[in-house]
């Protein structure tokens, strides 16, 4: 069994990232990225940071900018409106989850395609799927791409269960697997699926992006298959100084002892998603920039 090791290949991204910023800024090109948050959501606060003292450490222009609970979904449509004008800005992020009282849809199809590094925009959703590399993909998905690449894992004519039909990992996962040059066989699986252990245990390659904290067990994997746990789930744990731990959407003990290769939470996709936030970054400041 390998263990896919996200911290030390978002390490080797971040450092071609270094070195892509170097490059842009030979050409005069100053990138930068605008985080938005509303609200102060504890999770939010913490993935926010870690965005900002990333562009820092790589040299890219970073601005956080802090709303109250209690803005107006028109406020924020305002805020956008102005980075979306901002020349000085390449890459907006919205974090989520938004208040309940503004439609996280529409802040995402306000957002300059050309800026939306999230990759949720429809535009760049529909060049995902039509595979133009114009487009920015969701980052989550496209760190699963560059573990499995990264550990000369075959995706070619393998049969991948994707578990999880969100927008934000599950759908373009999916996508990627498919397109050309990856090209898998994919089925989307999801809690309504029949059977869902039998349909993951046809797979060669799982992806596990439910949500639900191991819920992926033994059961679901045969004997030598890739498993890519997505999950970051809190629960609760007497044992620990916090109160809780963090565990995957697969039970790591009993499955990865049958797997090739495993990610672990933490440790594993997680790390890889700032790392692809800052690539999608900087390809947004090349592209507005020739």
């Amino acid at each position: 069994m390998k263990l896919i090791d996200g911290k030390a290949v978002s390490a080797k991204v971040l450092e071609e990232c270094r070195g892509e910023v170097q490059a842009l800024k030979d050409q005069g090109i100053s990138p930068g990225l605008a985080v938005v948050l509303v609200g102060e959501d504890p999770a939010s606060q913490v993935y926010v940071g870690s965005k900002v003292r990333t562009c820092e450490d790589l040299g890219i222009y970073s601005r956080k900018i802090v709303l109250s609970v209690d803005t107006t979904e028109d406020e924020l449509l305002e805020v956008v409106r102005e980075l979306n004008a901002d020349s000085t800005i390449n890459g907006i992020l919205v974090q989520s989850p938004l208040p309940s009282q503004i439609d996280e849809a529409a802040i995402v199809r306000a957002i300059d395609p050309a800026k939306d590094v999230d990759g949720f925009h429809p535009e760049n959703v529909a060049k995902l799927t039509l595979e133009d590399p114009t487009g920015f993909v969701a980052c989550t998905p496209a760190g699963c791409m560059r573990l499995l690449a990264e550990y000369d894992i075959e995706t070619a004519g393998k049969e991948v269960v994707v578990v999880g039909r969100s927008m934000i990992v599950g759908k373009p996962m999916a996508l990627l697997l498919v397109a050309k040059g990856a090209d898998a066989t994919v089925t989307i699986a999801h809690s309504r699926t029949k059977d869902l252990a039998a349909v993951c245990r046809r797979a060669d390659i799982i992806i596990a992006a439910v949500g639900r904290p191991e819920m992926v067990t033994k059961e679901f994997v045969k004997p030598g298959a890739v498993v890519i746990d997505v999950g970051v789930n809190r629960v609760d744990d007497a044992s620990k100084k916090r109160g809780y731990r963090l565990t995957g959407d697969v039970t790591f003990d009993e499955v990865a002892e049958l797997t090739e290769a495993i990610t672990p939470v933490p440790g594993g996709v997680g790390p890889m998603t700032i790392a692809m936030l800052m690539k999608n970054t900087l390809q947004a400041a090349q592209q507005q920039c020739s």
